[in-house]
């Protein structure tokens, strides 16, 4: 496919393949010095949040073995901040969702380390306290991806199934995609991304990715984005807790700024931060003699 130049627009082939398959892959939307820069920062970024884990591999659950994830880096990480609110990824989530103007719903780093396990079957949107299904992801691999190194798989059309079971990858094993109804016997298409390019996918698209058999960290920074005007459904989730939005309210704040098109060309400023602080998100980590992982709900 074409690629996205600055100024550009995504082409009506993308268009088109996202609202049919759930996902779509755009080449050249970042330059390699973008990609050693931004890369940089947030491996800084999460060399920070998680230097109080010292836990191996094979110690940590089954979902923390798939990858190391800090959310909102954005706030406490000012390096980070170009990559999450740039211009040409921020106009293409919108492009691709047809909205006027797209909020951020949190970014977050997913490091998946050498030897990292599979990434279970499911689908983001159910995560979410978003009530409306406007919604996508922008996964930006850093040194590209593969089928090797832990590369992204989709289940074409699924954005469409109308799915009512929710994925536990958290404590469980997501969705069953062999011998359960809920990818209806498609198979997932597992996508190599080439460095520079930038994969998208629906927030209602069932996903999963391969283990990283390789030598090096699958280094990938993610943003998600939603449709302003989107509305709270009754669920919890920090994005709308920490801002107190009321059920059936637009989803409307600093922790979920507008990210295209921007005011001015500025980046919002950081909110607060949590309170109280948890690990993987801004601010951690919380410096306390007696922490220890598992004392953390």
């Amino acid at each position: 496919m074409s690629g996205l130049t600055l100024g550009k627009a995504p082409t009506q082939e993308h268009l088109q393949t996202f609202e049919d398959r759930g996902f779509v892959v755009i080449d050249d939307v970042l330059s390699i010095d973008e990609l050693d820069r931004y890369g940089e920062s947030v491996d800084e970024a999460v060399t920070k949040r998680t230097r109080w884990d010292k836990r191996k591999l094979k110690d940590r659950s089954l979902y923390e073995q798939s990858f190391r994830q800090c959310i909102n880096l954005w706030e406490d990480a000012p390096d980070v901040r170009p990559l999450t609110f740039h211009p040409r990824i921020g106009r293409t989530a919108a492009a691709l969702i047809r909205a006027e103007a797209v909020r951020i719903w949190h970014d977050q780093a997913l490091y998946k380390e050498s030897d990292g396990r599979e990434t279970d079957p499911h689908l983001d949107h159910d995560y979410w306290a978003i009530e409306e299904p406007r919604t996508i992801t922008a996964w930006i691999p850093f040194d590209g991806s593969t089928e090797t190194t832990g590369a992204m798989g989709y289940v074409p059309g699924s954005h469409k199934f109308d799915i009512t079971k929710i994925a536990n990858i958290f404590t469980g094993r997501g969705f069953d995609l062999e011998d359960g109804d809920e990818a209806r016997g498609v198979a997932p298409e597992f996508i190599n991304v080439p460095r520079g390019s930038v994969a998208f996918h629906h927030g209602r698209t069932i996903h999963l990715a391969h283990p990283n058999q390789s030598d090096q960290t699958r280094r990938v920074h993610t943003v998600i984005f939603f449709a302003d005007g989107c509305t709270r459904r009754d669920a919890k989730h920090p994005s709308v807790d920490r801002m107190d939005i009321p059920v059936g309210a637009p989803i409307r704040g600093p922790v979920t700024p507008i990210a295209w098109p921007l005011q001015d060309g500025r980046f919002p400023d950081p909110p607060p931060l949590p309170d109280p602080l948890r690990p993987g998100w801004p601010g951690w980590p919380k410096m306390l003699p007696d922490w220890e992982p598992n004392n953390v709900s």
